[in-house]
């Protein structure tokens, strides 16, 4: 069998994807071995962090995921070492634009438990700014 090789998970790196299907592969790669996660940062008010990540025990495979989202859209990320793996994180902003990619059409296929929570997380930033908006219009007023 070509292709197949012991520990392909560790052995892993750069893909022979098309850029058109990059983000259908991307939302693969998400609904198996990516996540979701926020929190309120207690250091700030109103302080709402969000982050989207994938892990793998292949550092190179994550390296060239990361080339590959920062050539599509310009988005920029950190991978760091976790319990034996690695993960690809995007903050904030960066989340909302690959998110945005990954899922673009009605057409796609996913994970709606994975799709439900991230959507959860976009609703309560969407409130946490809509409060500070309107703690700036009071502040003004």
């Amino acid at each position: 069998m070509s292709g197949v090789t012991a520990n392909k998970s560790k052995t892993l790196g750069k893909l022979d994807i098309a850029k058109k299907y990059f983000f259908d592969f991307l939302r693969g790669c998400f609904d198996g071995d990516g996540s979701m996660y926020s929190y309120f940062d207690p250091r700030y008010k109103s302080g709402y962090k969000f982050y989207l990540q994938f892990a793998s025990v292949s550092e190179p495979f994550l390296l060239w995921l990361q080339e590959m989202v920062y050539e599509l859209t310009g988005v920029r990320s950190k991978i760091s070492p976790a319990s034996r793996c690695y993960q690809l994180r995007f903050a904030k902003s960066g989340t909302r634009i690959v998110f945005d990619k990954m899922f673009y059409g009605e057409n796609c296929r996913f994970l709606k438990r994975k799709f439900a929570k991230a959507q959860k997380i976009f609703i309560i930033d969407e409130k946490v700014r809509n409060a500070q908006v309107a703690e700036l219009v009071d502040a003004l007023a």
